[in-house]
């Protein structure tokens, strides 16, 4: 049989039917891509498949930039040594390693701080426990209502006893303590750091009450400091030795490290009404501090020193900050 020619009529609707296959044939793969929005939809790898990491990568990155913020706590003094107040964020100039940058962040509220008491107790601290005791007693004390603190103490090993709490109360167990003999100073230090940098709290500090000796600890001095520095933590070294010939150079070089580069104070006096002034002014001073944020200029992820520098325009003025950071290493 010789087939019908074909019309126009008959080509048009074969074509109408050829359409609807293609498209049938789209459903639910290809039609359905089509109709997700772009920005649900995975860029191809190199291999032509979804890269099922690519959004938890761009997740990663948003965090990297989020955490790059470094935040400073300053305490800014008169040439008497009292608290400087209301100075605005342009009395301010941070530099980084010589370069100036942007503050984006300031704050001068009487926020609550956190703060760990780190009790030595090991066996150069005989003479000199219940000493330290009282110290730690009278800094408790001190505390605002706001305020919290966390309580250890050091020899070999490190102990809580007091997780952060308001509580004004030196725990009872810590009047039972025994002296031991080593001493794992930075291993504290990196303990409470550790611990203080979950807390919620923009000031946070750290109370070391010891005569500064180290023999036993796991952490150098330096990854103990950064661990600080890192978490933001201000560290107040109270040398509870001896004044005198018979002092440790090397311990009391220890803890005015730790001190002067995390912006907070060494305290010589280990005792007497000029000890329970100093404590007074350190939580005086928690609670007088400025906060200020940059984000810096340098964005490399090397895993090196940064130096901080704070300026002040006011004359007859000090700041005290810590004196830098190490960067994250990719």
């Amino acid at each position: 049989m010789i087939p019908a020619p074909l019309n126009a009529e008959s080509l048009n609707y074969g074509k109408l039917l050829a359409v609807l296959f293609a498209l049938f044939l789209l459903l639910p793969s290809g039609l359905e891509a089509a109709l997700v929005p772009p920005e649900r939809t995975n860029p191809p790898s190199k291999l032509g498949v979804r890269s099922s990491s690519f959004a938890q990568e761009q997740d990663d990155d948003v965090v990297r930039v989020n955490t790059e913020l470094v935040v400073l706590n300053a305490t800014v003094l008169d040439k008497d040594g009292k608290f400087v107040s209301k100075l605005r964020s342009t009395d301010f100039q941070v530099f980084e390693d010589g370069r100036e940058q942007k503050v984006s962040s300031f704050s001068d509220e009487e926020t609550p701080f956190a703060a760990a008491i780190l009790l030595d107790t090991s066996g150069s601290m005989e003479t000199r426990l219940t000493l330290g005791r009282s110290a730690a007693i009278r800094f408790l004390e001190g505390l605002r209502d706001e305020d919290v603190a966390a309580v250890y103490s050091f020899d070999s090993k490190v102990e809580q006893w007091q997780d952060f709490s308001p509580g004004r109360d030196l725990p009872a167990k810590v009047f039972g303590l025994r002296t031991k003999l080593m001493t794992a100073l930075n291993d504290a230090v990196l303990r409470a750091a550790d611990d203080l940098a979950k807390r919620s709290e923009k000031r946070r500090a750290i109370v070391v009450l010891s005569d500064g000796g180290e023999n036993y600890s796991r952490a150098s001095s330096d990854k103990a400091l950064d661990h600080a520095l890192q978490a933001g933590v201000t560290v107040y070294a109270v040398n509870m030795s001896e004044e005198g010939p018979t002092r440790d150079i090397a311990g009391t070089s220890i803890l005015k490290n730790f001190a002067a580069k995390s912006g907070g104070r060494y305290i010589s006096t280990p005792g007497g009404q000029a000890l329970r002034d100093a404590l007074a002014e350190i939580v005086e001073e928690l609670g007088h501090q400025y906060t200020l944020g940059y984000r810096p200029i340098n964005r490399a992820r090397d895993g090196r020193w940064r130096t901080i520098d704070v300026k002040l325009s006011r004359p007859n003025t000090t700041v005290r900050t810590r004196k830098g950071y190490r960067s994250p290493k990719s």
